[in-house]
């Protein structure tokens, strides 16, 4: 039996802000138009963040 599977569209990546947890034992990040707070703490740890910029997939 064949299936017809057409190719996936690609998601464009595009530069984004974030946060970035400031701790060496965390991997936790959040995009910027998702943080309510001027200088949110780490929602895993409760450690500072810090902004980077990331290429990650376009949000719509």
């Amino acid at each position: 039996m064949s299936f017809s599977r057409r190719p996936k569209e690609e998601v464009p990546e595009v530069e984004t802000n974030v946060w970035s947890c400031t701790s060496d034992d965390c991997q936790g990040w959040m995009r910027e138009s998702y943080s309510f707070a001027a200088e949110p703490k780490c929602p895993l740890c409760q450690s500072a963040m810090a902004q980077e910029v990331r290429v990650l997939p376009e949000m719509k």
